[in-house]
């Protein structure tokens, strides 16, 4: 249909209808963008070594290894359609805890490790879900720790998450597990910086 708003309103100038049309379409991209950000797809920033290597963070901060940190895009969705599964990157909003165990709290990404009603534990560096070790091949030798976590059962609704920078991780070993609620989406793609452009 050709200039719809004519046919709304007769009356008006052609330069009125013009500008409004172009009000309209402005609102309306900005409302489409918005609805994207919210419920399908949103943008992240790495901002500490946490996820090093497989996510970069920026020098000079310690352990970072790159020139500009990664940023990530997150898909909002899928988990409206099926559960976590382990060895997902994950975007979620940390627990209270994380404030003060890590002098940092909102948003996070990490690793989910254990999924609800497993027992995790770590012994010398090395994770066990129910007793068995859990193959890591993300985690490099210099990244990983030789810390111990005693063996803990992960409450229904809930999901342990780890760094892959294992030394340098305040993750739920320090701050307990993740609601499901809490989580907001699972990493997919790598956007920037451009010779990092990749989808995981």
């Amino acid at each position: 249909m050709r200039d719809p708003l004519g046919r709304l309103f007769p009356g008006l100038p052609r330069s009125v209808r013009v500008g409004l049309d172009w009000v309209f379409t402005i609102a309306g991209a900005v409302v489409i963008v918005f609805a994207l950000k919210a419920w399908v797809v949103n943008p992240y920033r790495i901002p500490s070594s946490s996820m090093e290597p497989t996510l970069h963070c920026a020098r000079p901060a310690p352990g970072c290894e790159a020139r500009y940190s990664d940023r990530v895009l997150a898909n909002r969705f899928v988990y409206h359609f099926r559960d976590p599964k382990r060895g997902e990157i994950i975007v979620f909003r940390t627990p209270p805890l994380a404030q003060v165990r890590c002098g940092a709290g909102g948003t996070f990404v990490k690793r989910l490790i254990g999924l609800p009603g497993e027992v995790v534990s770590e012994r010398d560096g090395f994770v066990y879900i129910n007793g068995a070790r859990l193959d890591e091949p993300y985690i490099k030798k210099d990244r990983r720790d030789f810390s111990s976590y005693p063996a803990r059962r992960i409450p229904k609704g809930n999901y342990f998450m780890m760094g892959d920078n294992r030394q340098s991780s305040c993750d739920s070993r320090r701050w307990g597990t993740v609601p499901r609620a809490n989580i907001i989406g699972k990493v997919f793609a790598i956007y920037w910086p451009p010779q990092r452009l990749r989808i995981m």
